[in-house]
């Protein structure tokens, strides 16, 4: 039983910084981003690049996260424009067509021009014992970077410049401009952080099991679901669903069987947009 529920507490916390990254663009532009798991991807496989090419581990691992970071950026430049010209409904519905196209993009060059390559982070060492269950090194140091991710990530949102203009524009956009606070420059920069956040799921996720090419939908999917159980546009939300569900995942795979397990998520989804329609810790409309 402990041992489930520390390995539904490993999984969880990727689950949490992959719902982050979703619901961070969502709440600042009311876009979802349908391309986020295949952004995680490309990083991945733009590090197993670099390492089959000589680059140390280390190296590869930052090129890779700045290069989805990057992207991420010129997504917003770019394809984001049109769409935060429009309102309600509408922008919502074409951010959805356009980063649904994002995604099947960057699916079908790495499924053409990688269709076997996967990002697999080896960390040597024997099992840690947490609680009289022994837990990989891998999998407790993708756990630590995690937690220091969202620590970072509280402590900006909290207690810098821009972190506070950031959270003024999710709550009021339009207070925030008579504040001063330039809305796009805030979104484009947070576009650019989901992306690198993207890139941190990724490598935390490389440590415990291999990331290949093809995992871009799955890891979109688990991304909505954590998303819609938190509360779309709240952080808190997507670490507390992140790692709620990647318990019920856990028991759901020892007790049930995998084959099952994303009906599960699935159901705990619905059942959380029919009992809380703002998500566990998403504000009410």
């Amino acid at each position: 039983m402990t041992a489930v529920v520390l390995d539904g507490i490993v999984l969880g916390l990727q689950f949490a910084i992959l719902g982050a990254g979703l619901t961070l663009v969502y709440g600042l532009g009311g876009v979802v981003n349908l391309a986020h798991g295949q952004m995680a991807v490309f990083s991945a496989i733009v590090i197993a690049r670099l390492i089959d090419h000589g680059v140390s581990t280390f190296l590869a691992v930052m090129i890779g996260i700045a290069a989805v970071g990057v992207l991420g950026l010129l997504i917003d430049l770019s394809l984001m424009k049109p769409v935060y010209r429009q309102k309600g409904e509408s922008r919502v519905l074409l951010g959805l067509l356009l980063m649904l196209g994002v995604g099947f993009i960057i699916d079908g060059v790495l499924e053409w021009k990688y269709p076997i390559e996967a990002l697999t982070i080896r960390i040597s060492g024997d099992p840690i014992p947490i609680l009289g269950v022994n837990m990989r090194r891998g999998s407790l140091i993708a756990s630590g970077i995690i937690v220091v991710v969202g620590a970072s990530l509280v402590l900006f949102f909290r207690f810098t410049t821009f972190g506070r203009a950031t959270r003024s524009v999710i709550q009021d956009e339009r207070g925030a401009r008579l504040c001063g606070v330039n809305p796009a420059t805030v979104r484009t920069v947070i576009f650019g952080l989901s992306g690198v956040l993207a890139g941190v799921v990724a490598v935390t996720r490389a440590m415990s099991t291999p990331v290949v090419s093809t995992a871009g939908v799955d890891l979109t999917i688990f991304a909505l679901i954590v998303a819609v159980v938190g509360g779309l546009g709240s952080v808190s939300g997507s670490f507390f669903a992140g790692i709620l569900l990647g318990i019920v995942n856990t028991f759901s795979a020892f007790y049930i069987g995998t084959y099952i397990t994303t009906i599960v998520l699935l159901l705990a989804a619905a059942l959380t947009i029919v009992l809380r329609p703002s998500g566990l810790l998403g504000e009410k409309p």
